[in-house]
């Protein structure tokens, strides 16, 4: 049973909005017709209430249902002492859980939220949630797709990364998602689309686990003024019994456009 999903990431609502995309993108939507919306974090600016509301707002216009959204390190508040003491406090009244799953016959997807309050870039993933994360990969239903959604990535693109760091011990992560099976890794923050598989950066010695996708997503916002020459964009994945495609589309002034296509063997 064939899977396609949509993959959006930053927004940054509440800072130099792009109405424009948002109108293209639900003509998008409704032509590709995806299973699932993948939201993958920084939909508000600095994690305020009525950002998130907005963010939840313009997500639900696109009208893809279901979504799968999990929170950036810009959706908690910007603020002592909320960020410590109301860490999800409004993300969980908007969006709910900052760590969901979406399941059907032909799609395994487990959300986690890789935000660290005590630091303003970095994410990690603790080893309570990561064991969750395995859980939850080792149990989804023969055949399907299975993916994890984070905010922060494990693979960096290199064009303007430097100051945005992959996920904490993503080596020792990126072990244990492969040997529960994942198959794909959706990531965004970096805001620039990029795919690897990983076999493609690690010898794997003969039995150990195969075909990895990496893939970051381009972003939606441009949150800043040094960042206005950013392209913006969308992931689409598509998934049939034999092969997982990743195709990226950019946002060309007037509608997105197909940019790079990458297939790999499932299994």
């Amino acid at each position: 049973m064939a899977a396609r999903v949509l993959h959006v990431s930053d927004l940054h609502v509440g800072r130099r909005e792009t109405p424009e995309t948002l109108a293209a993108l639900r003509d998008f939507a409704a032509r590709i017709e995806p299973e699932l919306l993948l939201v993958t974090g920084d939909l508000s600016h600095r994690g305020r209430r009525e950002q998130l509301e907005e963010a939840s707002a313009q997500l639900g216009g696109l009208g893809v249902v279901p979504m799968l959204v999990v929170p950036g390190n810009h959706d908690i508040p910007y603020t002592f002492p909320s960020r410590f003491t109301r860490t999800y406090a409004e993300w969980q009244r908007v969006f709910g859980t900052p760590d969901p799953v979406y399941s059907s016959e032909s799609l395994h997807v487990v959300g986690a939220s890789s935000v660290r309050p005590w630091r303003q870039q970095s994410g990690a993933l603790s080893g309570a949630k990561l064991a969750r994360i395995e859980t939850s990969l080792r149990g989804a239903p023969a055949g399907a797709l299975r993916v994890v959604a984070l905010h922060h990535h494990l693979a960096a693109p290199p064009w303007r990364a430097a100051r945005k760091r992959p996920l904490k011990d993503r080596d020792r992560v990126l072990e244990h998602l492969a040997g529960a099976g994942a198959e794909l890794v959706a990531a965004g923050h970096v805001h620039q689309g990029a795919v690897a598989e990983r076999r493609e950066f690690e010898a794997l010695e003969d039995g150990r686990a195969g075909c990895v996708v990496l893939a970051t997503v381009p972003g939606l916002g441009r949150p800043r003024p040094r960042r206005r020459g950013e392209a913006r964009g969308v992931n689409v994945y598509e998934a049939d019994a034999g092969s997982l495609t990743v195709t990226t589309f950019a946002w060309d002034g007037s509608a997105f456009a197909e940019t790079g296509r990458r297939t790999f063997p499932r299994g």
